[in-house]
């Protein structure tokens, strides 16, 4: 069996080196492909001195961007099983093991393992799709704080270690590189749903997340992470119109979502630096661009 392990790194040099060294552990696994997102501090010239390593250096181009490169790559060189992650998750030595024993469960597509950060259990995962109700969440029976001990069947997980059998690849393509970031793996989870292959959380497949501390003030945090948030806004505002099934998950949803932001903007623009009003219209040109399915770099 063929196993490819991707790994999206893009300016951290110190947790890549982690990831390595953890995924080098994982048995049986056949190679490792590096996707470096364009990186400036010094990622090229450490993974230049590494061996056993398929390194592909490409602009950055997100996440989205970065995996769509590496499922292809290992697509392309005979990968049965393709192991995707981040660089901020450390998986542990029989993790990619407790993952293969679930690998012939029958219409499984996807296994996900259980991340932990600070040994609790981090987690995003959910067990259904919200497409009809625009007042509730897309986000169905989240997995956060129930206590799943064993193989269980769910809808969406995160690209911090999906396990991805070549065939669903095959079947639905590659994940969406105009997401950029945010979104992409929900948008690819939900593919694979509709094309009927199951998504499978294994608990017992464990990988640490790294936690990332900071001592900025509520304005500077948000003022760091504001790029991020018409990604946000644009991507999920996408995915509610693409794939809802009413009118008013279509833009409503999405409407409901923006406006949270421009209020919290309109709120606090005259008192701190975390939005300006220039960001306003950024803000509803997200919107827009997700009604219209308008995707790209930002």
């Amino acid at each position: 069996m063929n196993i490819t392990a991707v790994v999206v790194t893009y300016n951290r040099k110190e947790l890549l080196q982690r990831n390595i060294g953890c995924l080098k552990q994982n048995k049986p696994l056949t190679s490792i492909v590096v996707v470096n997102n364009g990186s400036t501090d010094g990622t090229a010239e450490w993974l230049s001195t590494q061996e056993g390593l398929t390194v592909i250096h490409q602009s950055n181009v997100g996440g989205a961007g970065g995996f769509c490169t590496g499922i292809q790559y290992a697509c392309e060189h005979g990968a049965d099983w393709i192991w995707c992650m981040d660089d901020d998750v450390f998986p542990r030595a029989d993790c990619l093991e407790q993952l293969l024993r679930e690998s012939n469960r029958e219409g499984v597509g996807i296994l996900a393992p259980r991340r932990l950060m600070e040994g609790q259990i981090f987690t995003h995962d959910f067990r259904a799709y919200n497409l009809t109700n625009p007042f509730a969440s897309m986000y169905i029976d989240k997995l956060s704080g129930q206590a799943i001990t064993s193989p269980t069947e769910i809808a969406g997980t995160a690209f911090e270690g999906p396990f991805i059998r070549r065939e669903v690849v095959e079947r639905i393509g590659l994940p969406n590189k105009d997401l950029f970031i945010f979104c992409d793996d929900t948008d690819y989870c939900l593919r694979t749903i509709r094309a009927g292959y199951k998504i499978v959380s294994v608990p017992t497949a464990l990988m640490d997340k790294q936690r990332f501390f900071s001592n900025d003030s509520w304005s500077e945090r948000n003022q760091k992470k504001k790029w991020k948030r018409f990604y946000q806004v644009r991507n999920s505002t996408y995915l509610n119109h693409h794939y809802g099934r009413n009118w008013g998950v279509r833009y409503l949803r999405g409407f409901i979502n923006v406006a949270g932001y421009i209020l919290t903007a309109l709120v606090t623009c005259p008192f701190t630096d975390a939005y300006q009003w220039k960001d306003i219209p950024k803000l509803w040109q997200a919107y827009r661009d997700g009604v219209n399915e308008k995707l790209g770099i930002l």
